[in-house]
């Protein structure tokens, strides 16, 4: 990772940290009254050459599960409080400590599930070469709205094109694009399809 993004995220992640401090607070608390413990969710994600590392968002769902003991589909358990959060992207906040601790930066290909690394073609995998990103290329350019292939397209146009002010470029639109909820898909959740790999 170049030496000034990193410098970058050093930074602005602990000023973010230390400004958000009363909201992280008070999400945290609306979640262990009206959710329930754990007030994070915690999930291994792959890194920078994909080297896993552990994700935390603020957890949006309950457990709950049919008779059989599996866990009801996610719409069923995604609760208004977490609808709110998703929508406005609170839930993402405590991946500010990922980018503290270097695992993450603030703009990069999002981290995406485990098992989808062996679906990856070649060209796909590129998209490890930079670290992970709270936002990213693909983000500001249909998030959940566009497929799997231009996801993947825009991702590693990023990788391609990176610079310092792209990044500032991608920080600012995706601040106006969460304060206009686009990309959120029409029941709110800003969930997506599974990835399948190449068809």
């Amino acid at each position: 990772m170049p030496l000034s993004k990193r410098l970058f995220d050093l930074f602005f992640s602990f000023i973010a940290i230390l400004l958000l401090w009363p909201i992280l607070c008070i999400v945290a608390l609306l979640i262990r009254i009206f959710i329930g413990a754990p007030i994070l969710f915690k999930q291994q994600r792959p890194g920078h050459q994909a080297r896993p590392f552990f994700i935390y968002k603020f957890r949006t769902m309950t457990n709950r599960r049919d008779s059989s003991g599996s866990l009801l589909p996610d719409a069923e358990r995604l609760t208004p409080l977490g609808h709110f959060l998703r929508a406005f992207s609170l839930d993402e906040l405590p991946e500010l400590f990922n980018i503290l601790r270097g695992e993450m930066s603030f703009v990069g290909p999002r981290p995406l599930l485990m098992q989808y690394l062996p679906l990856y073609s070649p060209e796909q995998a590129r998209r490890h070469a930079m670290p992970p990103g709270l936002t990213g290329w693909a983000q500001i350019n249909g998030r959940n709205a566009i497929s799997w292939p231009e996801k993947f397209n825009y991702d590693l146009w990023y990788i391609d094109h990176w610079s310092f002010w792209l990044d500032l470029k991608i920080i600012l639109l995706t601040a106006w694009k969460v304060l206009k909820r686009e990309g959120i898909s029409q029941t709110g959740t800003a969930t997506t399809e599974y990835f399948k790999g190449e068809r």
